[in-house]
């Protein structure tokens, strides 16, 4: 490429991701380690409607957006996230689905010598179906192995590989003869920028139920220091009322002092025989409608047993 197309290319760039910036209020930061084209190009392909992927240098990135912040300064936010080998998704839509979507274009690939496990990696035990002559390969492995019809078999399952360790070059060449490819690679969502505010992933998966619950806590929280200090607040007012009006209530009880509220309970506790005998029939009738019902389950047992034979008859 000429230096004069390079130039021109770089222009378009500049005016394509400016048209971005202006269009869409949410911007992800998205890791794209280990991603190839192919892969991307799937990628972009499944998010057509629904995003739109830019990638690039990181220097032109944030030169990019650094001529934009003029007309919105909180994009200044994205500059400190923008590091190793990143691009941008822009979207209108809900953050929680271009996040799924994003997840679902995922590709298994095979462990190469030298790279970080993005996961740790387990050999279960099994049949290998290699011969006697590769035991010396699984015990400088630390696999346990035996003999079994003429093949090696691992004996239990090995923690192979760590996260966030190196690959080392016996481990990936025998995931390889096992053919085994334990890591997926895709886009990560690193960061989020919604309008003005940079926000990592996991608040995503946060539910409103985790919210209200978070909330009714604070809430408890507050009455329970209003009520200890004597400060009346929102959280406060019903806890202090129903406290109030047990205080009014006992003052009633022991005084000659009544009110609507208080009779019922100053009655009782003159007469609580009046409540009783009230409530005597209530329990009586409770019982004659009860007493039917055993008396219906046991004819029906009679009539079940009056069809039965004996062997004998």
């Amino acid at each position: 490429m000429v230096k004069g197309d390079r130039a021109t290319w770089k222009a378009k760039y500049f005016v394509k991701i400016g048209k971005l910036l202006e269009e869409y209020p949410r911007i992800f930061i998205v890791g794209a380690d280990n991603v190839r084209s192919k892969q991307m190009q799937e990628i972009r392909v499944s998010l057509r409607g629904m995003a739109e992927v830019l990638m690039g240098k990181n220097t032109m990135m944030c030169k990019a957006i650094r001529a934009h912040i003029p007309n919105n300064p909180s994009l200044e936010k994205l500059l400190p996230h923008i590091k190793g080998n990143v691009g941008l998704v822009f979207s209108k839509e809900d953050p929680v689905a271009v996040r799924d979507k994003l997840l679902e274009n995922k590709v298994a690939a095979p462990a190469r010598a030298g790279a970080i496990a993005p996961v740790d990696v387990m050999v279960e035990a099994q049949n290998t179906g290699m011969g006697p002559e590769k035991t010396s390969f699984f015990q400088a492995l630390n696999i346990p192995t035996k003999i079994a019809k003429g093949s090696i078999e691992i004996v239990s399952n090995v923690h192979l590989i760590h996260v966030d360790t190196k690959v080392g070059a016996s481990e990936a060449t025998l995931l390889q003869m096992l053919g085994v490819k334990p890591f997926h690679y895709g886009l990560v969502v690193e960061n989020i920028y919604d309008n003005g505010s940079v926000f990592a992933p996991e608040i995503l998966d946060i539910t409103d139920e985790q919210l209200i619950g978070k909330f009714k806590s604070a809430v408890a929280n507050v009455a329970a220091v209003s009520l200890e200090i004597g400060y009346c607040t929102q959280a406060s007012v019903p806890h202090s009322l129903i406290n109030g009006f047990k205080k009014v209530l006992a003052v009633a009880v022991e005084t000659d002092i009544t009110f609507p509220l208080a009779e019922g309970i100053k009655a009782y506790i003159a007469d609580p025989s009046a409540f009783a005998a009230a409530a005597g029939p209530v329990a009586a009738a409770v019982e004659e409608t009860a007493a039917p019902a055993k008396k219906e389950e046991s004819e029906e047992e009679e009539s079940d047993d009056d069809m039965g034979f004996s062997l004998f008859d």
